[in-house]
């Protein structure tokens, strides 16, 4: 375990994905839990590398939902509902990880669905260099229709009590805290529940931080 200031953790993890080597672009998940702080860091890792001159790619789980009508056949509050039916994976391996991958024409496209508009997306196709870095974040990224994509694995851990309170501040404009408490204990925990049960993500993961305390994490590094 290592600790240290938030930009030492990120500067470490740029270093890890230095370290990766390959003929294709560098596709690296930032896991965990909802409110974990996934897209705070995945942000603050793809400024490090751009910094570097890398070319970054930055993507996410949200913008791969299915659509709305789709995602709630178990009801809105169902955990295995939102473990199940909530991502389109095949259409991410499609587009994105599969092209920017081995033997892939490094072709892609960041994007298949619009939350906010709830509509299906076709945003124009773009060319990687050999030499790109995506960075891309999500919930249940090392689940089994995943886990082989990617080229370096990071997850960010936090005690599950912790998201509840994160998450009604982060969404206290548009939910009320009832609203808020509601979906984070009876879907979002449990199904945070059932992913580590059924895949165990941490032992899969090339990096855990841990950010309960978000200015002074502490982090792991599993790669060689």
């Amino acid at each position: 375990m290592d600790r240290g200031t938030r930009d030492e953790m990120v500067g470490r993890l740029a270093e890890a994905v230095g370290s990766v080597t390959g003929a294709h672009p560098t596709r690296v998940a930032v896991d965990g839990p909802p409110a974990a702080g996934k897209t705070t860091l995945a942000d603050e890792l793809a400024v490090v590398l751009r910094a570097q001159g890398r070319d970054v790619i930055r993507a996410t789980i949200d913008d791969f939902l299915f659509p709305r009508a789709q995602r709630y056949p178990r009801g809105e509050y169902s955990a295995e509902g939102c473990y199940f039916d909530t991502h389109d994976y095949d259409a991410l391996n499609r587009v994105l990880l599969d092209p920017l991958g081995p033997g892939g024409d490094r072709r892609f496209q960041h994007a298949v669905y619009d939350r906010t508009a709830d509509t299906v997306l076709s945003p124009p196709v773009a060319a990687a260099p050999a030499g790109a870095v995506l960075v891309f974040d999500g919930v249940f990224l090392m689940r089994p229709e995943l886990m082989d994509r990617w080229d370096l694995r990071i997850f960010v851990s936090v005690a599950l009590e912790n998201t509840v309170e994160r998450a009604v501040v982060r969404e206290r404009r548009v939910s009320s805290r009832a609203d808020v408490e509601r979906r984070w204990r009876e879907r979002y925990i449990p199904s945070q529940q059932l992913y580590f049960a059924a895949v165990r993500p941490t032992e899969h993961a090339d990096v855990i931080v841990h950010n309960d305390e978000p200015r002074a994490p502490v982090w792991q590094i599993r790669t060689h």
